[in-house]
């Protein structure tokens, strides 16, 4: 793991850009240390410095925890195949038309997964070396990729995932197998989960502690509370 580049912030966090042979993330470490980690992954392969997840890390790491995320293979501004461009340029007409999409979505989302967990499986390595980094582990974001990651990955302790409706046939089985604490956010009215769906996801996870939080509101919508919330339950497994 080589760090590329550093700026503290105004409460203390520091965050670090580095580079993992061909894997380019993100590190934000608060304080204090060594602190529990984060794994922080965006929506179907958006890129790590997106907005809204770069406001989450960091409101994460100021809360006690390291924060990481990447661009794994196919997501944020590496390569992908000319195959997987034309079905997201699909996926969006389809939606916009109103037509089914199961078959797009699994044509590229599936085959994402399986690519980005190896990769998300080696930055946790190098991660884990670190002296500012003492485990557990906990996952947020992204629920295919959670799901997967939280069925092969023994190190992640508890996991928060986002929507949830539109995953993969595979990840869906596999939820069965997930048994580690979950809060499951959802957004009543989002436009690109089926409400059903999701649930039905839910309802799937093996979990003996698992938490569905339900917000009226588009897909955008997630109350800024939830953060919070989540600092909470993050602090009950990984404190």
């Amino acid at each position: 793991m080589r760090f590329t580049s550093e700026q503290r912030l105004d409460d203390g966090v520091l965050e670090r850009e580095f580079t993992l042979g061909e894997i380019p993330g993100t590190l934000w470490t608060p304080g204090s240390a060594p602190a529990p980690l984060i794994l922080m992954a965006h929506n179907n392969g958006l890129p790590k410095a997106e907005p809204r997840l770069v406001a989450r890390a960091r409101y994460t790491a100021a809360c006690g925890y390291a924060v990481a995320t990447i661009d794994a293979a196919g997501c944020g501004d590496r390569p992908r195949s000319a195959a997987d461009q034309q079905a997201r340029a699909d996926l969006r007409r389809a939606m916009q038309a109103g037509e089914p999409v199961d078959d797009i979505f699994e044509s590229f989302i599936a085959p994402l997964v399986g690519k980005a967990v190896p990769e998300w499986r080696t930055t946790l390595d190098a991660l884990l070396a670190l002296p500012e980094i003492d485990g557990p582990v906990g996952y947020s974001g992204w629920t295919a990729l959670g799901i997967r990651l939280a069925a092969v990955e023994p190190r992640i302790a508890a996991a928060g995932f986002f929507a949830g409706g539109y995953v993969p046939r595979a990840q869906r089985e596999e939820a069965r197998q997930v048994t580690i604490p979950l809060l499951f956010l959802l957004q009543w009215d989002d436009e690109g989960n089926p409400r059903q769906r999701a649930l039905d996801v839910f309802d799937a996870f093996g979990s003996k502690e698992k938490t569905l939080h339900a917000n009226l509101g588009g897909h955008l919508g997630t109350p800024w509370f939830e953060l919070e919330d989540g600092d909470r339950f993050f602090g009950r497994h990984l404190k």
